[in-house]
């Protein structure tokens, strides 16, 4: 179990678990069943690498983000089309920073910003 979960909230988690299913191959790991049964999940959990991510079904999400989630990948460049086919978008990047890490900032299809990131290449 992780110490810590970052929790998305979305009018659409199925649409998010399909983005980080699809553009990052997160496996989903818990499903809570909807009520009434016709409504999407209340809950999901994906795990990433070593790392949970849970998406919470809300009706009216609040407007706005003080969440970035970073995501360790084995090559941002690789992951960048499959980002936009899965409905994200590439923001800025990538990039090779100083701290030796290439960076590249995309957002989830509900706009929730997300750094991938991985060792610069030499």
């Amino acid at each position: 179990m992780p110490t810590i979960m970052p929790m998305v909230l979305t009018a659409d988690p199925e649409r998010l678990r399909d983005f980080y299913v699809g553009a990052l191959g997160a496996e989903v790991v818990e499903r809570t069943a909807p009520e009434p049964a016709d409504d999407p999940p209340s809950f999901l959990s994906l795990r990433l690498g070593d790392s949970v991510l849970g998406l919470i079904r809300e009706a009216d999400p609040p407007a706005g983000n003080r969440t970035l989630l970073g995501i360790d990948v084995a090559d941002v460049d690789a992951l960048l089309d499959s980002v936009r086919s899965h409905g994200g978008s590439v923001t800025g990047g990538p990039t090779d920073m100083a701290w030796g890490m290439r960076v590249a900032h995309v957002s989830d299809p509900d706009g929730n910003p997300i750094n991938l990131q991985c060792p610069v290449r030499d």
